[in-house]
């Protein structure tokens, strides 16, 4: 985040989007991370980006939903048997 304007990236403000409100377009975006009037395209090609990899599932041409990346990183019921004593990086999850 840019603590001077109070901005974050795109894709932050996206992914918190959509995982509390379940949708995300590009007018909530730019609100969202408090970005500059004009940045439309910029936020257009981030979430578009992020539909091609996964991360969001568009329904329409400025609509997304949570994507099937999004969708399964939220894990419940981790094993931690498995984890290392330095850290909880390596584990076995049932997901």
């Amino acid at each position: 985040m840019c603590r001077e304007l109070k901005r974050e990236p795109t894709w932050v403000a996206a992914i918190r989007l959509a995982m509390l409100e379940g949708r995300v377009d590009t007018e909530a975006v730019i609100r969202e991370a408090n970005l500059i009037p004009g940045r439309e395209r910029t936020v257009r090609d981030v979430l578009s980006t992020m539909d091609e990899r996964g991360v969001l599932r568009a329904v329409d041409d400025d609509t997304y939903l949570p994507g099937p990346v999004l969708l399964h990183s939220d894990r419940f019921d981790l094993d931690f048997e498995n984890a290392s004593d330095g850290g909880a990086h390596r584990w076995k999850s049932s997901v």
